[in-house]
């Protein structure tokens, strides 16, 4: 029996928070707690230590970003942040993105996709919808965030990881990067695995955001 998934749901809207609880709980994921500010959330995520964090954007106290930074800053056993916005494009899910959640999700989320988003980033993996991730790097990684993007060296990778950093940022999955690369899955994690340790990221979003930021990927070209 594998172990049950832990949550924690911070949004200011108690309906929501009760909603994603019913959805989550009725799929055998175990919400244990919810927290209607950033404060909250920060708080909540040290007392119960969850695997996955539904954090929404703009919540008083303490906005979702900068509860998403204090979370991930520095902690042993870092769950997995989603980002909860109303829009599909918003600055604020773009910095969270850059520091360090592993995907974002809009509010009119189906129950089946919020189910399915908790347990994929869950098992390592992240959340990228192709299309939104791309308008918001097109929007933002060439500054408009206010913020200087990090170093990357990508001297460090290979030709075959630049290639597979050029698709992994185009949205391809596994399946078709290994398809068009043709290579195995289990190859194509390889690399991607690689790429993430030599760049020092968490996952494959923080991957497209860098491969957007470097100029190895144009928004014109994705």
């Amino acid at each position: 029996m594998t172990e049950a998934v832990r949550v924690v749901v911070a949004d200011d809207q108690a309906l929501v928070r009760t909603g994603f609880r019913m959805i989550l709980t009725a799929d055998g994921i175990d919400v244990v707690a919810e927290a209607a500010n950033g404060a909250e959330a920060v708080d909540a995520v040290r007392r119960t230590r969850p695997d996955v964090v539904l954090m929404d954007v703009r919540m008083p106290v303490l906005d979702g970003l900068e509860a998403t930074r204090r979370i991930l800053t520095g902690a042993e056993g870092e769950p997995r942040v989603i980002i909860l916005t109303t829009f599909d494009l918003d600055r604020y899910v773009y910095a969270a993105l850059s520091a360090g959640a592993s995907g974002f999700l809009l509010k009119d989320v189906t129950p089946e996709h919020l189910v399915a988003a908790v347990r994929l980033v869950r098992s390592g993996d992240a959340l990228l919808a192709p299309t939104i991730t791309r308008r918001l790097v097109e929007r933002f990684a060439r500054g408009d965030t206010g913020t200087t993007p990090p170093h990357r060296d990508l001297a460090t990778l290979t030709p075959r990881e630049l290639e597979v950093l050029t698709l992994l940022a185009r949205g391809l999955s596994n399946a078709e990067l290994a398809g068009k690369l043709h290579l195995s899955e289990a190859t194509v994690k390889t690399h991607v695995a690689r790429i993430l340790a030599k760049l020092g990221l968490r996952d494959r979003v923080q991957a497209v955001v860098v491969a957007y930021e470097t100029g190895l990927v144009s928004p014109s070209g994705a």
